[in-house]
């Protein structure tokens, strides 16, 4: 292990305490978003599954047990213990919706991942990519009428949409320089 990643590890643990003791010491989670640590409970939810599956060191396997506990004990003090101090008016973020926008800007990734290691892939699974992206690239079109237009502007579509788009280029160019020309498209080694 690097000294990086180590105190980076302390770094972010020193986070997590210092809320969890601003939050008992005042008995307060006032200023806080539940929300917020509700997706830092999935994340590590989440991405620490292979705490079942295989293990790694002494010290990886402590650092996402403590991660899980610290997140899940602030959501239980946020939600539960100090509920009545918790301003729920005020933290109104769209969780869900914003995870699935910004989940679907990625989801492709598995697919392009599996083209580029197989290095080909049938025609009627790149036409599907391709309007799949098609899709993408258009609502880009759409939100810029609908901000000249509507006047409507929603930040985290737009950057989502775009880095969905850029994750197309490629097979874009691809699609359009072998396809439609009836070729198979198979991407270089």
């Amino acid at each position: 292990m690097n000294i990086f990643r180590l105190t980076g590890d302390l770094s972010h643990l020193a986070a997590i305490v210092i809320l969890l003791l601003k939050i008992w010491k005042t008995r307060s989670c006032a200023g806080i978003s539940g929300k917020s640590q509700l997706l830092f409970a999935l994340v590590f939810t989440t991405r620490y599954l292979d705490l079942f599956t295989s293990f790694i060191s002494l010290y990886n396997t402590s650092m996402k047990v403590i991660y899980l506990a610290c997140s899940y004990a602030t959501v239980y003090l946020i939600y539960l213990k100090f509920k009545a101090t918790y301003d729920g008016n005020h933290d109104t973020f769209r969780i869900l919706w914003t995870f699935s926008i910004y989940l679907e800007s990625v989801a492709i990734l598995p697919q392009l991942f599996m083209i580029s290691k197989t290095g080909e892939a049938e025609t009627i699974t790149t036409h599907y990519l391709f309007f799949l992206g098609l899709y993408r690239a258009l609502y880009l079109v759409n939100w810029i009428w609908r901000f000249y237009f509507e006047g409507f502007f929603d930040l985290i579509a737009v950057v989502a949409g775009v880095v969905q788009t850029i994750l197309y280029c490629d097979f874009f160019y691809l699609y359009i320089t072998k396809v439609l020309k009836g070729k198979k498209l198979s991407l270089p080694a």
